[in-house]
């Protein structure tokens, strides 16, 4: 079938899986490209099909050579429709990594429950023996928490006052003023039940008493903390509180972990384009002008690029993991300069529907959420026909 990008909202209700599995070859050009990471060996990463997971997965294998297995939740292809992208892009990655002599194994379920916990478990068990390094990066709206049952739902609210400003639509370039109304504490709850270090604590929990979990093992969550003008909807309203949770949470896990000298991190990582970010409001403004000014300055990042600084650099430059005042790994360091902060200050007050395009790179937004599905990838022909049903070589049958 010919696949073409159909849109609903700030959804791609299509992926293609010819720029899904060059956008994964790309990836994994770049980290071979960077030289040899002396890193993990045996590597899970919960939440593996697509941005920071996806990106983490493949540097830890052609950076490190390592072992890897991945847990995600996506829909697979039918005759004449398409997989979600995750799929294509697990389906890419793995038939590289065999190809190229990797292990390279993976789990389509609910990371959230106890049934998929276990069935890790059991594969590490079998295949691997025991992993040095836990990866989670899951990014769901909604969580069945396995002990109460009860399923939460988080919510993109501030906290205290209604916020209003403005944001980009980046299909259309329309500026507008958005109000959102503020979060009651039930929806606040529910939020860090969803997005906060709960059931990544759960999975760790559950890996070392089943003794899956080497000496000196590392877990990295990651995370965002953003900028002033974001912060009323982000780091300061419901996901922020969730974000506090996780970040709190890493000091629980790291004190669980004493015992084998293991250590949990939160990584702080930088504002990129993504299903999630997309949705939430004066996100997809603030990130058309970051990318113009850390274009222009030669510093900008996808996910892959700080992917593998953050293991190279951070977690495995041969020397202790730089952390900040508390505890967490900032690999947002370069958003996050002075210079291109007050310069998105500047420009933000101005920033209208008619001068957006110059000031800002909203071509360059519109550009990586097609990428996220495989589309507007160079190199690849939207015009053949494509064969949609595409197999994951190394999934396991629940």
């Amino acid at each position: 079938m010919i696949i073409e990008p159909r849109m609903r909202g700030f959804i791609c209700l299509t992926a293609h899986p010819v720029g899904c599995a060059q956008n994964v070859k790309n990836q994994i050009e770049y980290v071979k490209s960077k030289g040899k990471i002396n890193g993990p060996k045996n590597v899970l990463v919960i939440g593996a099909s697509t941005g920071f997971g996806l990106a983490s997965r493949i540097t830890a294998a052609y950076g490190a050579g390592a072992a890897t297995i991945g847990v995600y939740f996506e829909k697979e292809p039918k005759e004449g429709k398409t997989a979600s992208p995750g799929w294509y892009n697990t389906a890419a990655f793995e038939t590289q990594a065999q190809a190229d002599g990797l292990y390279a194994k993976s789990i389509n379920g609910d990371a959230f429950s106890d049934e998929v916990k276990q069935q890790v478990i059991d594969l590490i068990k079998t295949d691997l023996g025991q992993i040095d390094l836990v990866i989670y990066s899951l990014a769901s709206p909604v969580r069945t928490n396995p002990k109460t049952g009860v399923l939460h739902r988080s919510t993109l609210k501030p906290i205290g006052n209604v916020f209003t400003d403005k944001t980009v639509d980046f299909h259309t370039g329309v500026v507008s003023q958005v109000s959102i109304e503020p979060a009651n504490e039930e929806e606040i709850a529910n939020t860090v039940a969803v997005m906060g270090g709960e059931d990544w604590e759960m999975w760790m929990d559950d890996l070392k008493a089943a003794g899956v979990l080497a000496e000196g093992a590392t877990t990295v969550a990651y995370s965002y903390i953003g900028p002033e003008v974001t912060e009323a909807v982000y780091r300061k309203g419901t996901i922020g509180r969730a974000k506090d949770h996780l970040e709190a949470t890493a000091f629980t896990i790291s004190d669980k972990l004493a015992d084998i000298k293991g250590k949990a991190y939160v990584s702080v990582n930088k504002a990129l384009v993504t299903q999630a970010s997309s949705a939430i409001p004066v996100i997809p403004l603030y990130i058309s002008l970051l990318y113009k000014i850390m274009k222009e300055k030669g510093i900008h990042e996808g996910c892959i690029e700080q992917m593998q600084r953050l293991f190279s650099d951070r977690l495995y430059n041969g020397g202790n993991t730089p952390v900040d005042d508390k505890g967490r790994i900032r690999v947002d360091d370069w958003e996050m300069r002075e210079d291109v902060q007050s310069q998105i200050k500047e420009l933000w007050k101005d920033a209208t529907e008619e001068n957006l395009p110059k000031i800002g790179d909203l071509a360059g937004y519109k550009h990586d959420f097609l990428n996220l599905f495989g589309f507007d990838v160079a190199g690849v022909d939207y015009q053949a026909d494509v064969n949609e049903m595409v197999e994951i070589p190394g999934l396991q049958q629940a």
